[in-house]
């Protein structure tokens, strides 16, 4: 028994592509740039420091006298040994004018004259201490700086953009195809009417 058959072939459709890259090109001119940094303005005063040193107690300690000194204390020796003198004198005056109290005043006046004063003798310092006056003021320095900000002028330029787009092109390369075949296939009509297709 023949069964009837209908046979299809297809052929698929093959697509082709045509790509053009993309071109892009980019170009950065450099920016110019200026700077100028004026200079700062630096003012300095200075009070020098002072150092006094006094040593006027300590010379003469050492019997280093100025001549001012050593006549000033002359005038006062001489005026202290003229009113001890002045006294002495009047005292011996008095006291050999009193005969009334024995004799022996010119014996008693000749050995106080003759014995000097006791000498005193210790030991000292030379010059004594803190005899040296020191004094000193710190200097000052005052510093005031003016400042002078940068003056910066930059300019810029706009990247260059030059761009060329791609393109893709499709097209077929093989179109579809559609093949019908019939086997065993009859056609059957009306009052016994028959076909083979």
């Amino acid at each position: 028994m023949l069964f009837p058959q209908i046979r299809l072939q297809t052929t698929f459709a093959q697509t082709e592509l045509q790509i053009q890259k993309p071109v892009q090109q980019i170009e950065q001119p450099r920016a110019e740039l200026s700077i100028e940094q004026p200079k700062a303005e630096l003012t300095m005063r200075r009070t020098p420091g002072r150092l006094t040193i006094d040593q006027t107690q300590a010379r003469e300690d050492m019997d280093l006298k100025s001549v001012g000194r050593r006549i000033e204390e002359a005038a006062q020796l001489g005026r202290q040994d003229w009113l001890a003198g002045l006294a002495r004198v009047a005292q011996d005056g008095n006291e050999m004018m009193r005969i009334e109290n024995g004799g022996g005043a010119i014996v008693r006046q000749a050995k106080r004259n003759s014995e000097g004063p006791q000498k005193e003798f210790n030991i000292g310092w030379i010059p004594s201490h803190f005899s040296v006056k020191i004094d000193y003021e710190p200097g000052k320095v005052d510093i005031e700086v003016q400042e002078r900000k940068p003056m910066i002028d930059a300019k810029t330029y706009k990247p260059v953009h030059d761009y060329t787009p791609g393109s893709a092109q499709v097209s077929l390369a093989n179109h579809p195809s559609l093949e019908i075949d019939f086997e065993n296939l009859r056609h059957v009509g009306t009052g016994g009417y028959e076909q083979k297709i």
